[in-house]
């Protein structure tokens, strides 16, 4: 496995495009079920399906890109505990972009109203072999938005720590993921010494 210090253009890619799209999925999620037009919400909703699933087989290519071509080893400024919560929350958020659309699909197949799934207006994604049931529904109704805010706590702590190391510890941490950040600050930080 490859360890190099900074993380790959196609890591990097991934994990902005993921980053991007769940947060995105967050927003569109709480917006829907507020919406008071039921046409607007239905729209918004296949919307919400065809992100997911989008989510989801980028998470998957992400999950197969890791295991062949691994991570970098953690930035060398970082502590055990540090190295051993960012692996830890990294590991949490890689599970979570699988569990998350996961959840989502459990709850399109399981609506007793058996919506098709269509991605993007393209694709149709059967069902999981699931039962529909208002119990089950409702079930994973609640798994999907409980996980999900999960992973936005989540986020929000990862993101928490790349711009403590980068704005207060000043080191390499998050130009390793931001392409062309770590180059100057490496040269402030040496400008400093």
């Amino acid at each position: 496995m490859s360890r190099h210090r900074a993380y790959s253009p196609v890591s990097i890619s991934f994990h902005w495009a993921i980053a991007a799209l769940f947060l995105g999925q967050i927003l569109l999620g709480f917006s829907m079920e507020r919406l008071k037009s039921m046409a607007l919400q239905f729209e918004l909703i296949q919307w919400h399906k065809s992100f997911g699933f989008l989510i989801l087989a980028l998470a998957v290519l992400r999950l197969c890109w890791r295991i062949v071509a691994g991570a970098p080893a953690a930035d060398a400024s970082l502590g055990r505990i540090e190295r051993l919560a960012a692996a830890t929350v990294q590991g949490a958020l890689l599970a979570l972009t699988l569990i998350v659309p996961l959840a989502g699909w459990a709850l399109a197949s399981t609506s007793t109203l058996g919506i098709p799934s269509f991605v993007f207006d393209l694709v149709l994604i059967p069902p999981l072999p699931l039962p529909p049931s208002a119990e089950a529904e409702a079930f994973w109704r609640e798994a999907h938005e409980l996980l999900a805010y999960l992973a936005l706590l989540l986020v929000a702590g990862h993101a928490a720590a790349a711009l403590r190391h980068h704005f207060l510890l000043r080191d390499n941490v998050l130009g390793r993921m931001v392409p062309g950040l770590g180059a100057g600050l490496i040269r402030r930080t040496n400008d400093d010494a």
